[in-house]
């Protein structure tokens, strides 16, 4: 009989390939494991460093003489880890910032998607000065017209970064991508009556949102030159009319008010510190087309038109509301102005070499309307009666009265508004019954141009 086969050789075989093979699985183990630790560390390492120069201590000074390094090393790693950054991006922000006259200006628009943003914005680039806007796009009133305000401009080449004032990162990359001349800073949460439901947004945009802009405006070399918008309602419960840039401005009726008068301080200070020309514009009750759906001759045409009706207020002493109604085109004229006559910065790298402009102006026009009288060009215009409910103003902020005394503006960039109630209630009319696609039978009247300046 056959002896059965010897299996002893096979079978050390086997055992000497699996120990092999656990010799081998346990080296790659190891080889794995140093090389995620390496790589953590790596990442952690880049990390410290990342938070380290985005977000320095509050010990550190910003009058060092390495403070024009900082803020480019700042540049350099947002430019990295930005996530709206690119070379597309880039260059869509490069070309929309790009002058196309001679000494044109490069001017960043915050709120460019808002109202007067984006008049102003269109008012540049069609005199060839470079634009570049900034907005955030809330949803403080419907996002959809901001949209497209926003689809305008880009027909017009002007392109709008999506981001907010309070974020550094984002500012600090739009400073290293375009060396901006001039800021039209014009982002800030509006409204008086909503400050009574929301105040941090005023907090977090109107004053937050303005310092950060003005620190990173600080820090560039060059600094740029600022015009921004304050408000009449600084005034507040000042009673003197017509309202002067003498008269005092410590009453503030609302919230929205005190910050905007905290704005009109901080620009003092960063002008006394740093260096930076700042010029400050109190608006009074902007209107006409693409205007604000908050703002009551807005929203009385949309009533007015769907048979709702209106809160037509008075004061408490039963005497007629009246606002200093002042048309958009004037007021982007006088944005202009303002731009067009600011003094450079005489700050660099964070540090002031010499005094800086620092001015505030009034922009109105000069001629008080009782709401009253606003309801009745509306119902002319639309053909249709409106349905008042007069009753007293409640105490939520707003003031009774507005007057604009504009000498101070006239004579320092010629800024003389030419638009009537009725002249840019009926443009404005027309704008909303073809922006809504409303049929209805808007009355005209003659000499009434079938163009709108914008």
């Amino acid at each position: 009989m056959a002896s059965p086969p010897d299996t002893s050789k096979t079978m050390k075989l086997e055992r000497y390939n699996s120990y092999i093979r656990r010799v081998n699985s346990t080296k790659l183990l190891n080889a794995s494991s140093k090389l995620l630790f390496r790589a953590t560390l790596l990442i952690a390492l880049v990390l410290i460093l990342f938070f380290t120069l985005n977000y320095p201590p509050l010990s550190s000074s910003s009058d060092t003489p390495n403070t024009h390094h900082s803020f480019h090393h700042h540049n350099f790693l947002s430019s990295a880890f930005y996530g709206g950054g690119g070379a597309t991006w880039e260059k869509q922000v490069r070309h929309s910032a790009t002058p196309r006259r001679q000494n044109g200006f490069s001017v960043l628009v915050t709120g460019a998607a808002g109202f007067v943003g984006s008049h102003c914005s269109l008012a540049l680039k069609k005199r060839g000065d470079g634009v570049l806007g900034l907005d955030n796009f809330n949803n403080y009133y419907d996002p959809s017209l901001k949209r497209a305000r926003q689809a305008l401009l880009s027909k017009h080449q002007i392109f709008i970064v999506d981001g907010d004032l309070n974020d550094g990162p984002l500012l600090y990359k739009l400073f290293d991508v375009v060396p901006f001349t001039h800021i039209l800073h014009l982002a800030a949460q509006a409204g008086v009556r909503y400050a009574m439901q929301n105040p941090q947004s005023y907090i977090h945009s109107n004053i937050a949102g303005f310092v950060n802009l003005l620190e990173v405006s600080k820090s560039a070399n060059p600094q740029p030159s600022i015009v921004w918008a304050s408000s009449s309602s600084v005034y507040g419960l000042n009673t003197d009319n017509p309202f002067s840039e003498l008269h005092r401005t410590d009453q503030p009726a609302s919230l929205y008010a005190a910050t905007k008068k905290a704005g009109e301080e901080i620009a003092h200070t960063y002008n006394h510190i740093y260096g930076l020309s700042l010029t400050g514009l109190r608006f009074f009750t902007v209107y006409g087309p693409w205007g604000r759906p908050d703002m009551a001759y807005f929203f009385f045409t949309k009533d007015i038109l769907q048979g709702k009706t209106i809160d037509v207020y008075k004061t408490q002493d039963d005497k007629e509301v009246a606002r200093d109604f002042t048309y958009i085109d004037d007021v982007v004229k006088g944005c202009l102005g303002a731009l067009d006559t600011a003094e450079k910065s005489t700050g660099s790298g964070g540090k002031k070499r010499g005094p800086a402009q620092l001015r505030i102006y009034n922009l109105g026009n000069t001629s008080p309307v009782p709401v009253g009288k606003l309801v009745g060009i509306l119902e002319s215009l639309l053909t249709t009666k409106a349905k008042k409910h007069v009753i007293r103003m409640p105490r939520n902020g707003d003031v009774p009265y507005t007057h604009a005394n504009v000498s101070l503006a006239n004579r320092d960039f010629g800024y003389k508004p030419t638009t009537d109630l009725s002249t840019g209630l009926r443009k404005f009319v027309r704008w909303y019954v073809s922006y809504y696609g409303i049929q209805t039978r808007v009355k005209k009247e003659k000499n009434d141009h079938s163009e709108d300046s914008t």
